[in-house]
C-alpha cells in the first residue's frame, strides 16, 4: 500500500523571499541549495526564518555553490586568496565564524540540513522515504561544493532510493544554457542506474521545469540521455517557454502564456501529480520525475519562478 505524499520543492532563492503563502501545506519541503547569494550570515538567518514559516513537518535543505560559508574549506580559501588582507572583525560580522552558518541550520527546529549521502525518514503521513543528497556541481571556478569536470565526482546513490536531491542537474536533463549543457554526466549515470521516483535540483535558472522520463528496459554500460531514455514515452510537464515570451510567439500564444503565468501567480505554485490513478503515474524502475525548481528568475517580466508542488506515491513504513 502506498502513501500519497505532497512535496514542496524550491531552489536558488539566493536570500530572497520564497513568496509561498501560509496555506500551502506539504508533507515535505525541500530546498535544493543556493540558500543565499553571498553567503552572508544575515542571508542565512533570513532564509532560515523563511524555511521555518513553511507549513511542512519535515524540511530538508542542502547547500549550493553560493553557500560557501557552509563549506569551511571554501570559506578559508576565499579568505586566504583575497587580493588584499581582510579585516577579521569585518569578515566575522558579515559572514560569521567558521562553522557558524552550519550551526544555525543544525540548531534550527524542524529543519534538517543534509550532508552528501543517503538519509532515511518516516513521514507523518505514514510513508517511508529514502533520500540521496549532494550539493556538488561541476565547475572550473572556485565556488563552494564544486569539483573539476575533468576529475568527476562519485554520486553513491543506493538502490531503492525514492528521492534524489542535488543542487545541479544531470547532464541532458533541464541543464541547457546559452553556453551549452552544464549538467553532470556522472550524476546522470548514477540516476540512470538507480532510477529514483523523483530527482529535484536547481542551479540552471533558465531551465526551470519538470519532466517525466521513461527509461529503457536496462541501463547501458555508459548511460547517457541519448542512449537510456525512451523519448516517445517521456512527458514534459512544463518549461519556462510555456510562460515566457519568445521572438516566435504570435499574439495568441503570448496571451495564452500570460494567462498561464497569471494562473501560477494566483495559486502561488505549479502543481503536478503522479500517483496511482493520475494521467502520468510513476512506476518504480520505469519512470523518474525530474524537477528543476530554481526560483530566482532571469528577467524583469518573471523575476520569480513558481515553486513546485509534487504529489507522488511513497512506500508505507513497516
Amino acid at each position: 500500500m502506498a502513501a500519497k505524499t505532497r512535496i514542496l520543492i524550491i531552489s536558488d532563492t539566493h536570500g530572497n523571499a520564497f513568496n509561498i503563502r501560509p496555506e500551502h501545506k506539504a508533507d515535505v519541503a525541500i530546498h535544493c541549495g543556493d540558500l543565499t547569494d553571498e553567503s552572508k550570515i544575515s542571508e542565512h538567518r533570513r532564509t532560515l526564518q523563511l524555511l521555518k514559516d513553511l507549513d511542512a513537518p519535515l524540511k530538508l535543505v542542502i547547500a549550493g555553490n553560493h553557500d560557501f560559508t557552509l563549506d569551511t574549506s571554501s570559506f578559508k580559501q576565499k579568505i586566504n586568496e583575497a587580493a588584499e588582507p581582510l579585516d577579521p572583525e569585518l569578515v566575522q560580522r558579515e559572514y560569521g565564524d567558521y562553522g557558524e552558518a552550519r550551526y544555525l541550520y543544525d540548531e534550527a527546529s524542524g529543519i534538517t540540513f543534509l550532508d552528501e549521502g543517503t538519509h532515511k525518514f518516516t513521514l507523518n503521513n505514514g510513508a517511508s522515504m529514502t533520500v540521496y543528497a549532494s550539493p556538488y556541481t561541476p565547475s572550473m571556478g572556485g565556488n563552494a561544493f564544486q569539483y573539476h569536470p575533468g576529475t568527476g565526482h562519485k554520486f553513491a546513490i543506493e538502490e531503492d532510493t525514492d528521492i534524489v536531491i542535488t543542487h545541479g542537474p544531470p547532464h541532458g536533463i533541464m541543464d541547457r544554457t546559452a553556453e551549452g549543457r552544464r549538467g553532470c554526466t556522472d550524476l546522470f549515470k548514477a540516476v540512470a542506474r538507480t532510477r529514483p521516483l523523483l530527482h529535484c535540483f536547481g542551479h540552471i535558472h533558465e531551465e526551470w521545469g519538470a519532466k517525466v522520463v521513461a527509461w529503457r528496459e536496462q541501463p547501458t554500460d555508459n548511460p547517457s540521455h541519448f542512449t537510456d531514455i525512451e523519448n516517445g514515452e517521456s512527458r514534459v510537464i512544463d518549461t519556462l517557454k510555456n510562460i515566457t515570451q519568445t521572438k516566435f510567439d504570435t499574439p495568441q500564444t503570448i496571451a495564452e502564456k500570460l494567462c498561464r503565468a497569471e494562473q501560477y501567480t494566483r495559486q502561488g505554485y505549479r502543481a503536478t501529480s503522479h500517483c496511482h490513478g493520475d494521467e502520468n503515474p510513476l512506476t518504480r524502475g520505469k519512470h523518474t520525475l525530474f524537477v528543476n525548481a530554481a526560483l530566482e528568475g532571469l528577467t524583469d517580466g518573471l523575476p520569480t519562478h513558481p515553486p513546485w508542488v509534487v504529489d507522488i506515491d511513497l512506500p508505507r513504513a513497516q
